[in-house]
């Protein structure tokens, strides 16, 4: 191979190297909450995942990409306000929320009902 076709490789190799590394897979809700989320589709430059919130149950530890999340169904639910409170948040059907890539998980949900989410992840 020749020297110029490698360097013509090299930057698509680098750019599969960190979409792959996006999301660690030991950390893909996917394979880590089943129950939870669902692939709904997926390509070079979105992923999208329906998230299933119910009462009681316990995500556990997990990562997401950049995503917006829109919600299909009215939410609502308690959440921790880092002050030792807690503060309701509230959506309504069709709300559009952007999120920023975080890890989290380990906390048992307090929705009011089952709540439906679908994620649009940015690869």
């Amino acid at each position: 191979m020749s020297a110029s076709k490698l360097l013509s490789i090299v930057p698509m190799l680098l750019l599969a190297a960190v979409v792959g590394a996006a999301v660690p897979k030991p950390l893909d809700p996917i394979l880590v909450a089943p129950h939870m989320y669902e692939l709904v589709f997926k390509n070079e430059k979105v992923r999208v995942l329906r998230q299933t919130v119910r009462n009681g149950e316990t995500s556990p530890l997990h990562g997401h990409l950049d995503r917006v999340m829109v919600y299909l169904q009215s939410c609502a639910w308690l959440e921790d306000d880092g002050d030792g409170g807690e503060q309701m948040k509230l959506f309504k059907i069709g709300d559009a929320v952007w999120a920023p890539a975080e890890a989290h998980g380990g906390t048992t949900a307090n929705v009011v009902q089952e709540c439906k989410i679908l994620e649009i992840e940015l690869l």
